[in-house]
């Protein structure tokens, strides 16, 4: 998971270091993961992109239920 959120979030050069700004960061990207992959998604980046095109509606689209 650690390679997937470094190479497609860029987390190592992340400048947020300070409280629990870390991990809470690590968590949502964790999600974000999680979700694209339930979805059908294999390639992640590719994923992130596909929602990009529409970005106030395909986001949404992905937390309904068939």
């Amino acid at each position: 998971m650690h390679h997937v959120r470094d190479t497609v979030f860029t987390e190592d050069a992340s400048r947020i270091r300070s409280g629990h700004s870390p991990a809470n960061m690590a968590t949502l990207r964790n999600l974000a993961i999680s979700t694209l992959r339930t979805t059908g998604h294999r390639n992640i980046a590719a994923g992130l992109h596909h929602l990009s095109y529409q970005p106030h509606t395909r986001p949404l689209d992905l937390t309904t239920l068939p």
